[in-house]
């Protein structure tokens, strides 16, 4: 029997106090109704009403029933407007999960122009260097970078990075610089294992991919660790072009083996709703779209 039809039969008992005239209420006739709440009564386990021949009445559990149902229903109702808004119209509060880096950099300032633009909203970000479960974590959008594993989330590219070899001009003046990636194995490698644990880079160079192991002198967990080593004339780490391209502007940084780099990783924005996506979702990931695509020079660092 479905639960709707029996606490919405209950309710109307319970306010109009007779099943007569909760079956005038609902267009319905009174064996209807009787059946219902029986059923209700009878999958609960308890009485909800003492009936007389004057009169029904609230038992002890009808009454607590009443107050709960009466919730439910109006929170059903609630989110049934709501829901129906929520496709044209942005409301609510926004969740997503970037990358750290990228999210302190890219996702943070789109985030504050996009609750400026729509101030009846709110938001909050989790940046992370892993990749976050969406429904494990109730969390509406996830920004991924690299090519996406099969998967049953809708996705969006919104841009592209690449991964870039780097170090100090400094540190070039004095070691001299790798021609290949094998030459690597005589410098000072600065490690980061954010990505991954085992200390290898892959390459690309006319879109044939080789992996190249490397003996770390450094190894660091967190990138950005990794790349003030590298700013620090320590010796050679690797990153993406978003991560470096201040410090490839403002010259504290040089990018090696160019000719070795040549895959572009693309950026996508994930969630969970498909074509039926609330407001929030499709308008967010618009609004995030436009921003990072002006954003290419920097993403790619070229």
């Amino acid at each position: 029997m479905d639960r709707f039809r029996e606490l919405t039969t209950f309710l109307a008992v319970a306010e109009t106090g007779a099943f007569n005239g909760a079956a005038r209420r609902l267009k319905t006739s009174p064996p209807a109704v009787t059946r219902l709440v029986t059923a209700l009564e009878e999958r609960l386990g308890t009485q909800l009403f003492s009936r007389t021949t004057r009169r029904v009445a609230l038992t002890e559990a009808g009454l607590r029933l009443r107050d709960d149902a009466q919730r439910i229903l109006a929170d059903l109702e609630e989110a049934e407007t709501t829901a129906a808004g929520a496709r044209t119209v942005p409301r609510g509060h926004l969740s997503l999960t970037a990358p750290l880096l990228f999210g302190q950099r890219f996702v943070a300032p789109i985030l504050r122009a996009y609750l400026d633009a729509h101030p009846g909203m709110t938001a909050s970000a989790l940046f992370l260097d892993r990749n976050v479960n969406l429904l494990d974590e109730g969390l509406d959008l996830a920004l991924r970078i690299g090519v996406l594993q099969d998967s049953s989330l809708s996705a969006r590219r919104v841009g592209a990075v690449r991964s870039i070899v780097v170090a100090s001009p400094a540190y070039v003046a004095r070691h001299g610089r790798p021609a290949a990636p094998e030459d690597l194995a005589g410098h000072r490698v600065i490690y980061s294992t954010t990505i991954n644990p085992r200390p290898a880079w892959t390459f690309s160079r006319d879109g044939r991919p080789r992996t190249q192991r490397l003996t770390p002198v450094l190894s660091l967990n967190t990138l950005e660790s990794a790349i003030a080593a590298a700013e620090h004339d320590w010796g050679i780490t690797r990153a993406f072009s978003y991560q470096v391209s201040d410090a490839l502007a403002a010259g504290r940084l040089v990018e090696l083996l160019t000719e070795h780099e040549d895959r572009e990783m693309p950026v996508h924005l994930l969630h969970a709703e498909g074509r039926r996506a609330a407001a929030k979702i499709r308008s967010f990931i618009d609004f995030a779209a436009e921003r990072l695509s002006g954003e290419g020079q920097r993403l790619l660092a070229r």
